[in-house]
C-alpha cells in the first residue's frame, strides 16, 4: 500500500480536513506531524460540523488508528476537550488506537500567556493566535522544553517545571509586569493530565517502523500551508514549525523514502488569516463575496479571512517545495456566481516582471499582480459529481491551473460535505 502526505500550498485554512477525512478511508494509520491547537480542521458530514484541533481528522472513521507525532507541540487542556466531545459524538470507541509520542513538547500555561503579551507589545503583530505555539518551539529548540515523555515522571516534570519558572516569571514579572505563575499550581493542574496521556503515550517510532514492515497504508496530515512555513514562508508572518512536506520525516519519525505521494491542497482563489503580506488580496466587493460565500472564518479563533485571487507564483513554488504530484482545488463553488475570475500569473515590481516570489518579504508589498482573466461558469456547482458534468469555463480553469504550476488536479470539491467530492486520481490506489 502507498503512504501518501497531505500539505497546504497556500497560507493554511485550503480545506486540508476534508481531504484527509476522505482519504483517511484508505488508510491504516493517519499522523499528524507538526503545529499545535493553532490550526483547525473542519469536517462536514451531512449536517454536522466537526472541527479538530489537535487529534487528526481520521478520528472519525471507525477502525483508524490516529497518531500525534513528536512534531507537534501538544496543550494537554485542549487535547481533553477534543477527546471528551468526540466520545460525546460517539467517536473514539477504542482507545487503543490513538497514539501520542512521547517526545511531543508541551504548551505550558506559562507558553500561552507570554504568546499574549509579545503579541500584545509589538507595534508591528505577527497575527498569532495566542495558543502558546511559538513559546512552546522556542523552549524546544533552546533544549529547556518539556516533553509528554517528562510529564510522566513526576521527579522530572516536577524539576522542570522549577526551572523554567525561575525564568518565566522573571521575564513576566519583571519585563511584562504581570502576575507569574506559582509551582504548585502548575504541578496540580498537570497531575491529571498525566494520567490522561499516559493512557495514550508510547513510542511511535517503534510503532510506525512496524505498520511500514507490515505493509500498511500510512496518510501524514499537516497543519497550515507553505507559506507559513518558518523557513520558506513570508518571515517573520510565519508560523513556528516547518509546515512543508520535508518536516513529515523530522515531525512523525520516518525516513525519508516512506512516503510515496505528495498530495498538495488549495483553494480555488487565496485566503490568508492575520497580518503579512498578500499580493492577491482584494479589499472591495469581491474580496468581501468569496468571504461570505466561502464562509471564510477561521476554524480556530474565528476571524475573518483575507480573501483574493489564485495566485500561481506562490503555488508553484509551493509545488517545486513540497515534491507536489497532485493537487486537490478546494472550494471551486465559492467562484460560482463570479462573471470573470483571475489567474495571478507573475508579479511587477518596478519595471520588472517576476515568477518567482521574493525572498524578502518587504519585497512582498513592492509586487503587483499579473492577472490572466478568464469568463466564469455563472451556475452552481453543488452537487455535480462527475468531471464530465462541470460547466466548460470550469474545466478551463482547472486546465489553466494545471498548466500554471505543471501538476495535475487530482481531487475537486465542489462543496463542504464530504460527498460534494470529485475524484480524478485518488492516491491510495
Amino acid at each position: 500500500m502507498a503512504n501518501i502526505g497531505v500539505v497546504g500550498i497556500q497560507w493554511g485554512d485550503e480545506g486540508k480536513g476534508k481531504i484527509i477525512d476522505f482519504l483517511s478511508a484508505y488508510a491504516d494509520v493517519i499522523v499528524r506531524f507538526q503545529g499545535g491547537a493553532n490550526a483547525g480542521h473542519t469536517i462536514v458530514i451531512g449536517d454536522k460540523k466537526t472541527i479538530l484541533h489537535l487529534i487528526p481528522s481520521g478520528i472519525l472513521h471507525e477502525g483508524k488508528y490516529c497518531v500525534i507525532g513528536n512534531g507537534v507541540v501538544l496543550d494537554p487542556e485542549v487535547l481533553e476537550k477534543e477527546i471528551t466531545e468526540l466520545k460525546k459524538l460517539g467517536y473514539m470507541k477504542d482507545d487503543k488506537k490513538f497514539l501520542i509520542s512521547g517526545l511531543a513538547h508541551l504548551i505550558m500555561p506559562y507558553h500561552k500567556k507570554l504568546d499574549q503579551l509579545k503579541e500584545s507589545r509589538v507595534t508591528k503583530k505577527i497575527g498569532t493566535t495566542g495558543r502558546g505555539i511559538g513559546p512552546a518551539y522556542e523552549d524546544r529548540t533552546s533544549r529547556a522544553g518539556i516533553r509528554v515523555v517528562d510529564l510522566l515522571n513526576k521527579k522530572v516534570f516536577r524539576e522542570k517545571v522549577r526551572e523554567n519558572l525561575e525564568v518565566k516569571n522573571f521575564l513576566i514579572r519583571r519585563y511584562y509586569k504581570d502576575e507569574g505563575f506559582k509551582l504548585m499550581d502548575i504541578l496540580k493542574k498537570y497531575d491529571g493530565y498525566r494520567k490522561l496521556l499516559k493512557k495514550y503515550s508510547m513510542d511511535v517510532v517503534s510503532f510506525l517502523e512496524t505498520c511500514m514492515a507490515k505493509k500498511k497504508a500510512i496518510l501524514f496530515e499537516g497543519a497550515q500551508g507553505t507559506f507559513l512555513d518558518v523557513d520558506h514562508g513570508t518571515y517573520p508572518y510565519v508560523t513556528s514549525s516547518n509546515t512543508m512536506a520535508g518536516n513529515i520525516f523530522a515531525g512523525s519519525g520516518v525516513p525519508p523514502t516512506c512516503v510515496d505521494y505528495i498530495l498538495g491542497i488549495c483553494k480555488a482563489y487565496t485566503t490568508r488569516v492575520g497580518e503579512g503580506p498578500f499580493p492577491t488580496e482584494l479589499s472591495g466587493p469581491e474580496g468581501d463575496l468569496m468571504r461570505k460565500i466561502g464562509d471564510e472564518y477561521g476554524s480556530t479563533t474565528g476571524r475573518p479571512r483575507r480573501c483574493g485571487w489564485f495566485d500561481a507564483v506562490l503555488a508553484k513554488r509551493s509545488v517545486y517545495l513540497n515534491g507536489i504530484k497532485g493537487l486537490s482545488i478546494m472550494k471551486l463553488d465559492v467562484l460560482d456566481g463570479f462573471e470573470k475570475i483571475k489567474l495571478c500569473t507573475s508579479y511587477k515590481i518596478g519595471k520588472k516582471y517576476y515568477t518567482e516570489p521574493p525572498m524578502d518579504v518587504t519585497g512582498y508589498y513592492k509586487c503587483e499582480p499579473q492577472y490572466e482573466e478568464m469568463d466564469g461558469w455563472k451556475t452552481s456547482l453543488r452537487d455535480i459529481k462527475t468531471y464530465e458534468d462541470l460547466p466548460l469555463n470550469t474545466k478551463k480553469y482547472l486546465k489553466r491551473i494545471e498548466e500554471l504550476l505543471n501538476v495535475k488536479v487530482d481531487i475537486i470539491s465542489t462543496g463542504p460535505d464530504r460527498n460534494s467530492t470529485i475524484i480524478l486520481h485518488n492516491p491510495f490506489r
